[in-house]
C-alpha cells in the first residue's frame, strides 16, 4: 500500500513564550494553551506524521523559523486545568475536558528565515490563509505544493 503524503500545518508562537531555539533544546513539546475552536479543531484533523512550519509571531519581523512534525494526536491540555495558567478554563474538568493538543518533534530550524513580507510576496490569501489580512489564527492549513515551495525556501 503506497504511504500517504504527510499534511503540511503553520503553528505560531511568540518567540518569548515558546522559540524554536527552546524547541530545538527541548527536542519535542506539547502545542498547549489554544483557546480557540478553529485552531483546535484544525489540531484535531492533523495525523501522526503530518509536518509543521513554526511561526514566530507578534515580534519584528514575523516569520517561518522552523519545522517540527506530529508525533502524538489527542493529549488532554493539562493547562486547562492549572488555575495559576494564563490558559486556565473553568468551564473545563479533567472528566469533560475541553481543550486537547498535539506534541510535536524539532525536525530543524530554518536555514533562511522565511518573513511575513516575503510570504505575502510569494503567495496570495487563497494560496496561504497566513498572508490574508486579519488572520488571527495560530495553526492553519497549508497545501501540500504550497508546503514544497516553503521548504525550498528555509532548507
Amino acid at each position: 500500500m503506497p504511504q500517504k503524503e504527510p499534511s503540511y500545518w503553520l503553528m505560531k508562537s511568540e518567540p518569548d513564550a515558546y522559540s524554536i531555539d527552546t524547541l530545538k533544546k527541548d527536542g519535542v513539546t506539547l502545542w498547549d494553551g489554544i483557546r480557540n475552536y478553529q485552531a483546535r479543531n484544525f489540531m484535531r484533523k492533523m495525523a501522526i506524521g503530518d509536518k509543521v512550519f513554526f511561526y514566530h509571531s507578534n515580534c519584528k519581523p514575523p516569520g517561518i523559523v522552523g519545522f517540527m512534525e506530529v508525533i502524538n494526536l489527542n493529549v488532554i491540555d493539562p493547562t486547562q486545568f492549572q488555575k495559576d495558567s494564563k490558559y486556565y478554563d473553568p468551564k473545563s474538568s479533567p472528566d469533560k475536558p475541553r481543550w486537547d493538543c498535539v506534541k510535536v518533534k524539532y525536525l530543524f530550524k530554518a536555514n533562511k528565515f522565511l518573513s511575513l513580507p516575503e510570504l505575502k510576496s510569494l503567495f496570495n490569501e487563497e494560496e496561504l490563509l497566513l498572508v490574508k489580512k486579519g488572520n488571527r489564527l495560530s495553526i492553519i492549513p497549508i497545501k501540500i505544493e504550497i508546503a514544497k515551495v516553503i521548504l525550498g525556501k528555509i532548507k
